[in-house]
């Protein structure tokens, strides 16, 4: 491999040997630490657009493994839950592993996890190899965060939420528009078979490339494995009482409300074992700092935002509009032109102008891009969706950009690697969660309007049955039995009924989406950003 080239003037007797001597990214050429960044971040990008990659394929895959409808949210949740695991553990492996051995690993084995994904034989085995890919894949997420602050310095390290802010946002919401047309095109397998190629090249180029730090092994024997057990049984149980919690009217269920038991007692040992270990796999030190919190809630508030109105616009698409996965991914596609649009503009703002003031109008704009879509109607389609999705899409940049910059801006060395994996966490989990209330919202309220719906009817009874008539009447056209035309008119009823209603619902989600956006701003005064266009303080608070 070759070694970091040296300084002018430094005599090449007297280098180091390669891994001998500390990281200097003042020695590598901006070429080099371009390219390295560049192959991190799409493999960050492959790590984060397998998560939303396959829905607007549910349909197919579920159809193509015989599962039942419970069973297929679970092809985005498994990943997703492990994945959350991975991501705050990363830190301690890029010390023990070093950062090239750990993405490497992580790039190959996320290959393989996707060629086991796309041979899956049935729904079981695609949720454990799911599971498997995004949680060897998730070690790549915060691992070029932490990367992109070590190689560059000063005003370079200006393009780095901007770039990385964009992978975040864009990846999730081009999975459905990706995942849609490839779907269509080879059939749902290839969603996942499209990975080997960029997989492999990712991996060979990582080795090849990078190296920024030395591993340290030892440190592996060192590893609490309580700590990490209590960090697993934690996030996992959060994120199943969150998926099954909505299905099963919450903690009516015995199984849903011993994982929340599990979940909580395991949240108090990780707490635990967090400041009393001698050596814990995830520092919560960062915490320390008040700037990196509001950060991080920010970030989750984002999480939210992102995750749960990506996941709501495809199921519109498809059940209310009876979309293909072709037609979704299109629909949705223009919201990724528009966060590509908003990149450059967020990070031009956040150097010239008060991070609080851009987060702020970010905050505002991405609410009301959600109320928009409170408006929504039965026959909205790709014209009437437009807008609202520019406006959401154009708004989230102006959110992620400044808060990754607060975040990570005032870190270096190991404590920058875990305050990476924090930051990183706590967007998915805000995503999990997000999606977890749309979803109960969803149905509340549905059941909600169609109880008001089927009132209305019952009020205008003449109205009704005269509606409920026409369509025997037209129906009988075709039908010789009359009982039968009347039993299919009032199922035609009740589909129309179900319709309005489930569009009546969106439009209540996306409203008190809003209104979470809106209570964000509340947190801004309280943050302290580092100076206008000058360096970050020593310790930002």
């Amino acid at each position: 491999m070759a070694s970091i080239p040296l300084s002018p003037g430094q005599n090449p007797a007297a280098a180091p040997k390669d891994g001998d001597a500390p990281f200097d990214p003042a020695a590598m050429p901006n070429a080099r630490k371009y390219l390295i960044f560049a192959v991190m971040a799409f493999g960050q990008f492959m790590a984060l657009i397998d998560i939303q990659i396959v829905a607007a394929s549910l349909n197919e895959v579920q159809a193509g493994l015989s599962a039942g409808p419970d069973e297929i949210s679970w092809v985005q949740t498994a990943y997703l839950m492990a994945e959350l695991v991975m991501i705050p553990f990363s830190a301690f492996l890029a010390q023990a592993l070093s950062t090239r051995w750990l993405f490497a690993a992580s790039a190959g084995l996320f290959t393989i996890a996707s060629i086991l994904c796309g041979l899956a034989w049935s729904i079981e085995s695609m949720i454990l190899f799911r599971a498997v890919q995004g949680f060897v894949g998730g070690a790549m997420i915060p691992t070029v965060f932490a990367t992109g602050y070590m190689l560059f310095q000063g005003k370079q390290r200006a393009m780095i939420p901007a770039i990385l802010g964009m992978v975040s946002v864009l990846a999730p919401t081009l999975g459905p528009t990706v995942g849609g047309w490839i779907t269509d095109a080879l059939g749902w397998r290839w969603v996942f078979f499209i990975n080997v190629l960029p997989g492999a090249a990712v991996t060979l180029m990582i080795l090849a490339l990078v190296r920024v730090d030395k591993p340290n092994l030892p440190m592996l024997r060192k590893i609490d494995w309580v700590h990490l057990a209590s960090m697993a049984v934690f996030l996992a149980g959060l994120e199943f009482v969150l998926e099954e919690g909505p299905k099963h009217d919450w903690f009516s269920e015995p199984e849903i409300a011993i994982g929340a038991w599990l979940s909580f007692v395991a949240f108090g040992l990780f707490l635990e074992r967090s400041f009393r270990s001698d050596g814990p796999i995830v520092k919560l030190s960062p915490f320390r700092k008040p700037t990196f919190v509001f950060a991080c809630v920010f970030n989750l508030v984002i999480g939210f935002g992102l995750y749960a109105s990506t996941y709501l616009i495809p199921i519109y698409l498809g059940r209310v509009q009876g979309y293909n996965a072709s037609e979704i991914g299109t629909t949705v596609f223009v919201a990724g032109l528009a966060q590509l649009l908003g990149v450059p503009i967020a990070a031009a703002l956040s150097q010239k102008v008060d991070q609080r003031i851009v987060i702020t109008f970010g905050l505002t704009l991405f609410a009301v891009g959600l109320w928009m879509f409170s408006f929504m109607t039965p026959e909205w389609g790709f014209a009437a969706l437009f807008w609202p999705q520019v406006v959401r899409s154009f708004a989230i940049m102006l959110c992620i950009v400044p808060s990754v910059g607060l975040a990570l801006g005032n870190f270096e060395g190991a404590e920058l690697r875990y305050a990476s994996g924090l930051f990183n966490l706590m967007r998915n989990l805000g995503g999990a969660i997000g999606i977890a209330l749309v979803n109960t919202w969803l149905g509340d309220n549905m059941r909600l309007h169609v109880l008001r719906l089927s009132e209305a009817l019952g009020r205008g009874g003449d109205a009704a049955r005269e509606a409920a008539a026409g369509l025997t009447q037209g129906i009988g056209q075709y039908v010789s039995d009359p009982v039968l035309a009347a039993e299919m008119a009032n199922g035609v009823l009740g589909r129309i009924v179900g319709r309005e209603a489930l569009t009546l619902a969106f439009d209540d989600v996306f409203r008190l989406m809003s209104y979470i956006f809106l209570a964000a701003l509340i947190m801004v005064p309280f943050c302290k950003p580092p100076p206008i266009g000058g360096p970050a303080p020593t310790d930002a608070h």
